[in-house]
């Protein structure tokens, strides 16, 4: 039996819980081109510091990794959810390095996510932009001879960035959400979901002020790797320091950290 395009087989349930027996047999032609499957293994309650949540656990067919997603409140069928995709990252959001802004980025968005009615975080197996933990701390090493974030992944024999963002739509398809509010400074976040149908209504800045150790960090993202922010003296802009400000698709994008 041939596999069926995944908008043909991904209904609304009644509950979350629900979405495990939908997705017993689910079996589809996948999203990108690596043909990426998805399907939802179970479903629990996770009590956190920033807030309740229910942990999603997804099965994928492309790299063996177990991604998750937190949702907190009825996103099911739901407009315009507040999303966050939240790449690992083992030394910034378990030991706390400061040489990301990883821990707090993760943090802050879990926050913002339970203010809301209804959102969800992604937290996605991409360690290192996608080039996993040991090939980021070989980067580390590169960086402290001088490279920057971009020529160490490339002395390494890596794209600047070797994510794939493919799981993460089909997750969303797999929650049933319409649209999204992404919580992001990455324009190719915002290109990436909708390229695979995800409809990306608002960006929504997603401030992490610098520090000593990560500043050079942000200033490549910036200057290499097309993330909105400013380094360069010009004047304060809103969302650099002061509260998160929402950008809507007919407004400019003003520049902000990630």
């Amino acid at each position: 039996m041939s596999r069926l395009p995944c908008t043909a087989t991904l209904t609304t349930v009644p509950n979350i819980e629900d979405l495990v027996a939908r997705d017993k047999d689910h079996d589809c032609e996948g999203f990108g081109l690596h043909n990426v499957c998805v399907k939802v293994e179970a479903v629990a309650d996770l009590p956190t510091r920033f807030g309740r949540f229910r942990i999603v656990a997804f099965w994928n067919n492309r790299d063996g990794k177990e991604h998750i997603a937190l949702v907190h409140g009825d996103v099911l069928g739901a407009e315009d959810v507040v999303t966050r995709l939240h790449s690992e990252c083992l030394t910034g959001d378990a030991l706390g390095s400061l040489r990301c802004d990883c821990r707090d980025q993760l943090g802050v968005a879990l926050q913002r996510i339970a203010a809301e009615p209804c959102g969800v975080l992604l937290y996605l197996r991409q360690e290192g932009r996608g080039i996993g933990l040991l090939n980021k701390v070989k980067a580390y090493a590169l960086q402290d001879s001088g490279l920057d974030t971009v020529d160490a992944n490339l002395a390494l024999g890596f794209r600047d960035d070797e994510r794939d963002y493919a799981i993460a739509a089909h997750a969303l398809s797999s929650l049933t959400v319409k649209s999204v509010r992404l919580l992001t400074n990455n324009p190719k976040k915002v290109t990436e979901l909708e390229k695979y149908g995800i409809r990306v209504s608002t960006r929504i800045p997603h401030v992490i002020p610098a520090n000593e150790y990560n500043r050079f960090y942000l200033e490549t993202k910036a200057n290499r790797s097309g993330h909105f922010i400013d380094f360069e003296g010009k004047p304060h802009v809103a969302e650099q320091d002061d509260p998160v400000v929402v950008v809507t698709d007919s407004a400019a994008a003003p520049p902000s950290a990630e």
